[in-house]
């Protein structure tokens, strides 16, 4: 028993340092970002309507959307946006156009993380290190210099892993939570009656007596739960009940008393709305605040770098993006990837934003829009969840996610506003991702095609091959090919070349399937195709990291067996030619030619060992 609560306050201390550290840096822009908009007059009224809004957002969108509903819909135990993508499109395979139409949705979701994932560390830390500007106005020229270095920093270190760190996350990010609670109650001991806006009747008197202007700053009052699909995302991290308990017992608290004590402060002195996070703090207390600021706000980001990390790799097993370059920085932790293309494109596109917005309140601009439709598109996947995996009544369904989608559909609209003003920026890097998606999608389709039209019957072709059959040499040969059943063509190149045949044959398929994993039991199908040649097709789910020697090792004693030092692998390496009149426009069709030709070497991500590696090319009309 106390092994239990030991391992559960590890995981929810860990949970802390990594699902909250987004959420928890919120404060620092969040309430600068309503009252310095200037669309809301500085009355005591509304500092107590809008705290009403801050903490009835904080109750709706993360307490019960997330931590009591989606926290449910988990995809054998692992969450985010995939998981639940791959669950809501297995609950309605019985209806394809449907299906489709999910994972179009889902996918797009998908793409706009990481216009998230740009603007998240870009602002973050950004705020962090203005701080220094109430130390002194003259560090200002060094704020975007200084948080460009810190960015670099961040990102040269990914390499190395977060597995040294990682272990300090959760104390250092707890730490924060108590700091930012304590200088909440420091003020809010000056005026008690803050407290009073917990009342709803606050938030509702507000939005009643100013519609227009409630719609308006919706888009900045989202900035308080920007980091709720964390929650959701790492769930298989940490798993539900450490998530849940972090928030209740530390994190909600921490923001309510963060929240409420910048509006006693603005109360007491309203020239503080310039930056009320750090003007809570006593003068000798800031010079470590913005220390300890800029230390959260580094590991925000670094949970949703980890995260693009996770996702991309989850997205290219799923078919809609082109393998690449998987680096695992732990020998404990497979969880722990580096992706060199996914890091360096990140950190070139948020030096982009900062240099482009200069400061946290022109982000802010820019944040929301991404943020609010991926809420929407969780919302619209777990209804499809509960209704066709869950089998709940469709009155019960509606209710449930009708709600939060009303709710999310009025911060979505009102971040509409923000469209010309920044928005556009994560939905230009959404965007842009999404059309390489969908090209690699459809152009690794129209290959498929193309192969399938010019392949032979391995039945057929192996019958026809020992009616004479070339010289065996010793060892195994291992073909892969995308569909079972036909000729691969390294096969075919390698008779005609060589002339021979090895010893044993396997021709291997490799699928990737819509659940995150896929135990060693259900890893590998064979048969027999007589003369010592067998079809196998090896199955990973979309979190399995790919490892083909180590799945082929399971087929000893199914009548078939390796030695490793004696088994040779032969992979076609296909060039792509695009056509005109082909499936794709022309345009699409030289960037998928490109995608492809670009694309990380199979034998590297099926970890094969590079001394028994044989590719044989071949050029393939689309």
């Amino acid at each position: 028993m106390s092994a239990s609560k030991s391992s559960l306050g590890a995981l929810t201390l860990g949970a802390i340092g990594v699902v909250y550290g987004d959420i928890g840096t919120s404060v620092l822009y969040a309430v600068k970002e309503v009252f310095g908009s200037g669309h809301v007059p500085f009355t005591p009224d509304n500092v107590y309507g809008i705290l009403s809004i801050f903490f009835w957002t904080l109750t709706v969108i993360v307490s019960l959307k997330y931590v009591v509903l989606v926290l449910r819909a988990d995809n054998n135990g692992e969450g985010g946006l995939v998981a639940m993508l791959a669950l809501a499109s297995q609950s309605v395979k019985d209806k394809p156009r449907l299906r489709s139409v999910l994972l179009i949705v889902g996918i797009f979701g998908t793409c706009l993380f990481y216009g998230d994932g740009v603007i998240t560390p870009a602002i973050s830390v950004l705020s962090a290190v203005e701080g220094v500007e109430v130390l002194s106005p003259a560090f200002k020229k060094y704020v975007i210099p200084l948080t460009l270095v810190i960015l670099f920093g961040l990102f040269a270190v990914q390499k190395r892993g977060t597995a040294g760190i990682g272990k300090f996350f959760g104390p250092i990010t707890l730490v924060w939570f108590v700091v930012i609670a304590l200088l909440g109650v420091m003020q809010i001991a000056t005026h008690p009656t803050i407290l009073w806006a917990l009342s709803p009747h606050y938030a509702v008197g507000f939005i009643w007596n100013n519609p227009g202007t409630t719609f308006i700053i919706l888009g900045a009052v989202v900035l308080c739960v920007t980091g709720g699909e964390a929650l959701y995302a790492d769930m298989g991290h940490f798993g539900k009940t450490p998530i849940r308990l972090a928030w209740f017992s530390v994190v909600m608290p921490a923001l309510t008393l963060n929240y409420f004590g910048q509006g006693a402060l603005l109360l007491s002195d309203p020239s503080a709305v310039k930056n009320p996070f750090f003007m809570m703090a006593p003068g000798w207390a800031l010079a470590p605040l913005v220390g300890l600021a800029t230390m959260a706000t580094v590991i925000a980001s670094q949970a949703l770098i980890s995260g693009a990390f996770s996702v991309t790799k989850q997205v290219i097993q799923l078919g809609f993006l082109p393998r690449l370059q998987v680096l695992h920085t732990s020998v404990k932790d497979t969880g722990q990837i580096y992706l060199p293309f996914v890091n360096w494109g990140l950190f070139v596109t948020i030096v982009l934003a900062v240099v482009m917005f200069k400061s946290s309140s022109n982000l802010a601009a820019a944040y929301g829009i991404a943020v609010c439709t991926d809420m929407l598109i969780t919302t619209v996947l777990t209804f499809f969840v509960i209704r066709y995996s869950w089998n709940y009544p469709l009155a019960l369904c509606i209710g449930a996610t009708g709600f939060f989608f009303m709710v999310d559909l009025a911060f979505w609209a009102s971040n509409l506003l923000k469209l010309f003003d920044g928005g556009w920026f994560p939905l230009m890097i959404g965007a842009a991702i999404f059309t390489l998606m969908l090209t690699w999608r459809d152009g690794r389709s129209l290959l498929n095609d193309s192969l399938r039209s010019d392949a032979l019957n391995l039945n057929d072709f192996l019958e026809a091959v020992f009616v004479s059959p070339p010289v065996r040499v010793e060892g195994t040969a291992v073909f892969l090919t995308a569909e079972p059943g036909t000729v691969p063509n390294a096969l075919l190149h390698n008779l005609k070349h060589n002339k021979v045949l090895h010893e044993h044959n396997l021709f291997v398929t490799v699928r990737s399937h819509e659940v995150p994993w896929i135990g060693m039991h259900k890893r590998t199908e064979i048969e027999s195709l007589g003369h010592d040649c067998w079809q196998v097709i090896v199955h990973y789910g979309f979190k399995n990291d790919p490892d083909l020697p180590k799945a082929l090792q399971h087929l000893k004693g199914r009548g078939c067996s390796l030695e490793p030092m004696s088994t040779s692998y032969f992979l076609s390496r296909d060039i792509v030619i695009p056509s005109i009149g082909g499936g794709m426009a022309q345009w699409r069709e030289k960037l998928f030619a490109q995608m492809h030709h670009n694309a990380s070497a199979a034998a590297e991500f099926l970890n094969l060992p590079n001394n028994s590696v044989v590719e044989l090319g071949s050029k393939i009309e689309i």
